[in-house]
C-alpha cells in the first residue's frame, strides 16, 4: 500500500510542539490500520493537527458538542462513477490527546497512535455507536496498536 498522507498544523500549536508526533509516525500508525485493505492501493486522507478552538468549533459545528474532542473523522464519499481512493480527513486536537495521555497514565505516542488508528477506522465505516460495533471496533484497534507494539488502550478502562 502507498499511502498519501497530507499532514496539516494548525498555527496555533507552538505550546505542544514537543509532544506532536513525526508526520512518518502518522504515516506508519494510519498504514497500520489501513494493512490489509485490497479495495485501496494508493489511499489518500489528510490529518490535521489542531488547537482546542478549532477542534470545539468543529464538534459543535457537526456533532452538536460544544467542547473540544481528541479526534474528529470525515469520511469522504465519492459518488460511484468518480474512482478516487481518497478516505477523507482526521481532524486531531493536540491539547485533548495530551491531557487524555497524562489522565489515562498512557505514553504521549501510544495515545496518538490510537487516536490515529481510530480515526482511520470511522474512515473505513468502523463505529462504537452500538455495544456490538464497539467490540468489533475495539478488538481491531487493540489488534493494531499490539501489531505496533502498543499496549492495549482500553486495559485501565474496564478496570
Amino acid at each position: 500500500m502507498n499511502l498519501m498522507l497530507d499532514v496539516q498544523l494548525a498555527e496555533e500549536l507552538d505550546d505542544f510542539a514537543d509532544f506532536l508526533p513525526s508526520e512518518e509516525q502518522l504515516q506508519q500508525w494510519a498504514e497500520a490500520a489501513l494493512a490489509g485493505r485490497t479495495e485501496f492501493e494508493e489511499p489518500e486522507m489528510t490529518i490535521r493537527l489542531v488547537a482546542p478552538e478549532e477542534s470545539q468549533e468543529l464538534n459543535s459545528e457537526y456533532r452538536g458538542k460544544d467542547k473540544p474532542t481528541n479526534v474528529l473523522s470525515f469520511p469522504f464519499e465519492a459518488p460511484p462513477e468518480v474512482p478516487l481512493e481518497l478516505l477523507g480527513d482526521l481532524i486531531i486536537c493536540a491539547a485533548v490527546v495530551q491531557q487524555e495521555a497524562i489522565e489515562q497514565d498512557k505514553t504521549t505516542d501510544a495515545h496518538w497512535a490510537h487516536m490515529v488508528v481510530h480515526g482511520c477506522l470511522h474512515l473505513l465505516g468502523y463505529d462504537h455507536i452500538k455495544d456490538d460495533e464497539a467490540e468489533i471496533m475495539e478488538d481491531l484497534e487493540r489488534q493494531i496498536l499490539a501489531s505496533l507494539g502498543y499496549p492495549d488502550p482500553y486495559l485501565d478502562e474496564e478496570k
